[in-house]
């Protein structure tokens, strides 16, 4: 796990975490009807090699592509494609991982590709809120699952479930470090989280079951019952009163 304090170190590595943000900011710009995933990836990669940063995710365990655009009713690690072309309507999972000054960082963003139905707005909306109280938890003397329960809770109150094959980790000098954060989980359980430890906290939310499978590329997760998810992630330091997000 990496847990920093020095100031040399909070600087390179909220300077990564920017790199993101400014990811975020140019997908919500371009995504649009008629856009294929893979021209996103170019566009992104384009962006972070010309920060100074490398692309996490591309080369990792033979990983294609720079992002995760995962649509509809692909939980995560949607490989970008020329043939993947964003229609009206859709709901689009953008995840980016950066690598800059020695730190990583990782983020996600769910996009609606112009007017969506008020069905896939609340998934989006619960699973953003989701995020938000998860990262509430993620302060020094609380343990992991108040982080896993805080997502768990908003999701169940909504009557959404949970992604359970996927977690949330530790990340800093390398994309995923110890601890595991799981999204759902009994509070008060897990290792105590300590002041400058860093945390990619990433809940995915479905509109139905929780389940999920692997297509045969060996990478992108979709739902069971082919509806509807969405993700939200963010690279946060855990703090004495409250949690800085870099991402």
């Amino acid at each position: 796990m990496t847990i920093l304090t020095r100031d040399e170190d909070l600087r390179k590595i909220r300077e990564s975490g920017r790199i993101v943000r400014e990811i975020f900011s140019l997908a919500k710009k371009i995504i649009r009807e008629g856009l294929s995933t893979a021209e996103l990836d170019r566009q992104i990669e384009e962006v972070i090699r010309s920060r100074g940063a490398e692309p996490a995710f591309k080369g990792y365990r033979e990983y294609p592509a720079s992002i995760c655009a995962s649509v509809n009713e692909v939980v995560v690690h949607g490989i970008p494609s020329d043939e993947v072309i964003l229609a009206e309507g859709d709901i689009v999972g953008i995840d980016v991982g950066v690598r800059k000054n020695g730190y990583f960082t990782d983020g996600a963003r769910t996009f609606a590709v112009g007017k969506i139905s008020p069905a896939a707005n609340r998934l989006v909306e619960i699973t953003r809120e989701s995020l938000s109280e998860g990262i509430k938890k993620a302060v020094a003397g609380n343990r992991v699952s108040d982080i896993s329960n805080a997502i768990q809770s908003v999701a169940r109150r909504e009557g959404l479930e949970e992604v359970r094959t996927f977690v949330g980790h530790g990340i800093g000098k390398r994309l995923h470090e110890s601890p595991e954060v799981p999204n759902w989980g009994e509070k008060g359980k897990g290792p105590v989280l300590k002041e400058g430890l860093v945390l990619a906290i990433e809940p995915m939310v479905n509109a139905g079951t929780r389940n999920v499978r692997i297509l045969p590329d060996g990478w992108t997760a979709v739902t069971t019952d082919g509806k509807l998810s969405a993700h939200f992630e963010d690279t946060v330091i855990v703090g004495r009163k409250k949690a800085e997000i870099i991402t």
